[in-house]
């Protein structure tokens, strides 16, 4: 059981740290942090990035620190593996409900996003990896699904610290390294087409978080081995899909757009300025950078 949570909590850490790059946040890095946008600051593009993919992942070593606590806990209590199994697919099809808006309710979320006023404020290590650390740690900031919830659940139920940590790791370097999708967007026009190109793949994204939903039901059904079990997966799974199919419930990146500026660039003028696409601050209102 341990090894077959161990894969599952790297596949959904992985599905849902390429998932969360598509948050106003995700997507305000990559307006922010570009190869023009560090030029016009007076630093170095490669050098930014660099810092942002170390803060990122020591964000994700803090989130495997926190499932690897909760590791430990769970191995104190002495669960067997079919009642661990049992947690674990119960947790998974929470979090497919959540995903999908069945019910019409979803686990709780915040909106909340890194203070671009930091630009001006700080050098570009301090920026690079404030950033990262606080994207990579998945808590921080917007979360766009609950599977990064889950992470952490399956992490901590594979009773193993060192696999927690490792988890954790992954999905904070996965974040990280998506600051360098935009290397090739040289001028504030190639900007504009790269985030026309990237929100054209985020139904793909977020079909890759209900995949890695579904193989982790599936595989924990599988495992547990009961009929009961596999019933109530099935009956979920289905509904998901017909949810999915059927129509499309009001997203939380929809609801994040209602509380807070849309996280794509809006204007060639407004990303050559150098700009973050979105307003930074804590989610409590709009602020605008204004350069010193």
């Amino acid at each position: 059981m341990n090894n077959t949570l161990s894969v599952l909590a790297l596949l959904v850490a992985i599905a849902a740290a390429l998932r969360s790059t598509w948050s106003p946040c995700g997507l305000s890095m990559l307006s922010t942090i570009t190869p023009f946008g560090e030029r016009g600051r007076g630093h170095r593009y490669g050098v930014t990035c660099g810092w942002f993919v170390f803060g990122a992942t020591l964000g994700g070593l803090s989130l495997g620190g926190l499932a690897a606590g909760l590791a430990v806990a769970v191995h104190a209590t002495g669960a067997s593996a079919p009642i661990v199994g049992a947690l674990a697919l119960g947790a998974t099809l929470v979090v497919v409900v959540s995903d999908t808006g069945m019910a019409g309710a979803r686990l709780p979320v915040h909106f909340r996003q890194v203070n671009e006023r930091w630009l001006d404020a700080y050098r570009p290590w301090v920026y690079g990896a404030g950033f990262g650390f606080q994207i990579g740690c998945g808590l921080a900031t917007y979360v766009t699904t609950a599977a990064v919830y889950l992470t952490v659940v399956l992490a901590a139920l594979t009773t193993s610290p060192t696999v927690a940590l490792l988890i954790g790791v992954a999905f904070g370097l996965v974040r990280g390294m998506a600051v360098g999708l935009t290397r090739n967007s040289r001028t504030p026009t190639a900007l504009l087409a790269f985030h026309k190109r990237f929100a054209l793949l985020q139904p793909w994204a977020d079909r890759t978080v209900l995949g890695a939903l579904a193989v982790s039901a599936v595989m924990l059904t599988v495992a547990v081995g009961s009929v009961l079990a596999l019933s109530v997966a099935l009956i979920v799974a289905a509904s998901a899909m017909v949810v999915r199919l059927g129509f499309q419930p009001r997203s939380i990146d929809s609801e994040a757009a209602s509380a807070t500026t849309s996280a794509a660039p809006a204007t060639p003028e407004s990303v050559g300025s150098g700009n973050a696409a979105t307003s930074g601050g804590t989610g409590s209102g709009r602020l605008s950078r204004q350069r010193r």
